[in-house]
């Protein structure tokens, strides 16, 4: 698929859907659920058809929210973030572009088990991923210079998710110190410093 490739409806307009139609057709033919083995897929590059996603989550094409959830759920399991630090959706044949504000994913729901140093936190991301904080998911956090941090989550690959604002608030309640004066937050065994290095 190319941004060039355009379908127009009965009335010989532009159909806005019938690009992201097909692409959903051709993504649910494979079959299987949760998210695709796209590591392992490598098909052309086709270009920029006007996927984005932003800072709160929401998938666009085109500058038009995609309401559907089942269609969002559908191109989250199949994204991708490449060496060159862009994103893409990616199925068995094609590869295009989706611009990122922020983060693809938003963290929205959180549950903490246990305490202290033997704590785990457990979050949910807005397409229903659930992830445990630990190495197999770490969690990282992006300072400002007015003091302020935004948290992260490792979802899968080199995909993250944002906490959101409510959540991050609750989370701020979890910071502890370690033997060595440095804040941070335990889960999964592992101690994340409020200026902890930043993921690959």
């Amino acid at each position: 698929m190319s941004a060039a490739n355009t379908t127009r409806g009965a009335s010989g307009g532009f159909d806005l859907w019938s690009g992201l139609g097909r692409l959903e057709a051709e993504l649910r033919s494979g079959g299987g659920r949760g998210a695709a083995p796209v590591e392992r897929w490598n098909p052309p590059y086709c270009g920029d058809i006007g996927l984005a996603i932003g800072r709160d989550g929401t998938w666009f094409y085109r500058g038009s929210a995609i309401g559907r959830m089942p269609m969002v759920k559908l191109f989250a399991s199949v994204l991708r973030r490449d060496d060159d630090g862009r994103h893409y959706l990616v199925t068995p044949v094609e590869k295009v572009d989706v611009s990122v504000e922020d983060a693809p994913f938003v963290a929205v729901e959180m549950e903490v088990l246990a305490q202290g140093r033997d704590q785990t936190i457990v979050v949910r991301t807005n397409v229903d991923d659930v992830v445990r904080i630990g190495d197999a998911h770490p969690m990282r956090f992006v300072c400002d210079e007015a003091g302020g941090f935004k948290p992260y989550v490792r979802v899968r690959g080199r995909l993250d998710a944002l906490f959101s604002r409510s959540l991050a608030y609750d989370l701020a309640q979890l910071f502890s110190a370690d033997a060595t004066g440095r804040a941070g937050i335990w889960s999964g065994g592992t101690f994340y410093e409020l200026d902890g290095p930043e993921l690959a």
